[in-house]
C-alpha cells in the first residue's frame, strides 16, 4: 500500500463511560487499534460520554491511563461527545428543515405491543409519523426511514441487508430526556474525525444500516465497516458493564493482551516479550482480518481471558 492510500485509513476506538474498561473493550479497542496501525493509518480515541445517568464517576478519566498502560497510542486530541452538542443540533436542523424526522410523544409504555425488530428492540409503528395525535406533547425526534433496504458488505460478516421501516422503524435521534441519540452522535463524529474504518464489537452490526441511512441523508461519507466477534460470560451474556464485567486488571498487562489476540484467532506459536512495547511491534505486521472468527459472539473462558 503507498502512502497516500495509508494516510486515508483512520480508526478509532470510541468507548462509553458507563463502567471501567474490561476485557471486551480491550478485544474492541485491540482491533481497530491493530487493522489501523498495520496500515500505517490513524487512530483516534473519542469518549461517548453523551448519557450522564448513566455514567461510572471516573471511568472516562480513567479510559486513557488504561490504555496507554496496554500501550495504545492515539493520534491528536481526544474528543468528547458532551463538547460537541452543537455539532448534533446542526445535523438535527439540517434533516428537520428536509422533513426528515419528526417529533414524537410515544413512550416506552406506548411501545410495548409492537413487535420485536432485528436488533431485539421494538419497532416502531409510526404512531406519530404524521403529526401528533391530540393532546399529546412531542418528547423525542425520530427519522423516518423508508422501505428500501439498506446493503453493505462488513469486511468480515460478509453481505449485510436491512430493511429500516420493517425491521427498527422510525428510530430514535434525539431521545425524550434530552440526550442525543447514538446514531446521530456516532455519523456526525465519524464525519467530523474522517474515519474511514470503523472497527468495532459485532453487537453494533445491527445499528450499521440505521448510521448508513443517516450519512446518506446527511450527505456524510460512509466508513468501511468490520464487526468483530464479542465475548461472552458462562451465561451467554455479552461482556459489558451492565454485565459487571471485571475491570482490566492494572497489573501484568501482556496476559491479558495475548488473551484479547488469541481470541481474534490472530497468529500465536507462544512468543514471550519483555514488555507491551514488544507485544505491539510483533503483533501489528501479523494482524489478519482473514483468521477473524466469523461468528458474533464468543464465550470468553476464565484463565484464558485475563479472570474474568
Amino acid at each position: 500500500m503507498n502512502d497516500a492510500a495509508a494516510l486515508r485509513c483512520i480508526g478509532r476506538f470510541a468507548p462509553s463511560p458507563t463502567g471501567p474498561l474490561h476485557f471486551g473493550s480491550l478485544i474492541a479497542a485491540l482491533a481497530s487499534y491493530a487493522d489501523a496501525r498495520a496500515r500505517q493509518g490513524q487512530w483516534l480515541l473519542r469518549i461517548e460520554d453523551l448519557d450522564p445517568p448513566r455514567e461510572h464517576p471516573g471511568a472516562a478519566e480513567s479510559f486513557p491511563r488504561v490504555l496507554e498502560y496496554f500501550g495504545f497510542t492515539w493520534d491528536g486530541p481526544i474528543l468528547r461527545q458532551s463538547r460537541r452538542h452543537d455539532a448534533y443540533e446542526s445535523a438535527l436542523a439540517q434533516l428537520a428543515e428536509r422533513g426528515k424526522v419528526f417529533p414524537c410523544a410515544c413512550s416506552r409504555l406506548d411501545l410495548e405491543s409492537s413487535a420485536t425488530g432485528i436488533g431485539g428492540e421494538r419497532v416502531y409503528p409510526g404512531t406519530c409519523r404524521q403529526g401528533l395525535l391530540p393532546g399529546r406533547s412531542p418528547r423525542a425526534w425520530r427519522m423516518r426511514v423508508g422501505n428500501e433496504p439498506v446493503d453493505f458488505v462488513d469486511r468480515l460478516q460478509g453481505a449485510q441487508q436491512q430493511v429500516l421501516a420493517r425491521d427498527v422503524g422510525d428510530f430514535v435521534v434525539k431521545r425524550a430526556d434530552g440526550f442525543w441519540g447514538y446514531q446521530l452522535a456516532v455519523v456526525v463524529d465519524d464525519a467530523a474525525q474522517g474515519v474511514t474504518d470503523v472497527v468495532r464489537g459485532a453487537d453494533l452490526l445491527a445499528s450499521t444500516p440505521r448510521q448508513i441511512w443517516l450519512q446518506r441523508e446527511l450527505g456524510l461519507p460512509q466508513p468501511h465497516y468490520l464487526h468483530v466477534p464479542v465475548a461472552i460470560n458462562s451465561d451467554g451474556e455479552k461482556l459489558s458493564k451492565q454485565t459487571l464485567a471485571r475491570p482490566l486488571p492494572m497489573s501484568d498487562p501482556l496476559p491479558v493482551l495475548i488473551n484479547a489476540w488469541r481470541f481474534l484467532d490472530q497468529a500465536w506459536q507462544g512468543e514471550e516479550f519483555a514488555n507491551v512495547r514488544e507485544f505491539w511491534e510483533w503483533a501489528i505486521p501479523r494482524w489478519d482480518v482473514r483468521r477473524l472468527p466469523p461468528v458474533a459472539m464468543l464465550t470468553a473462558r476464565t484463565g484464558k481471558a485475563g479472570g474474568l
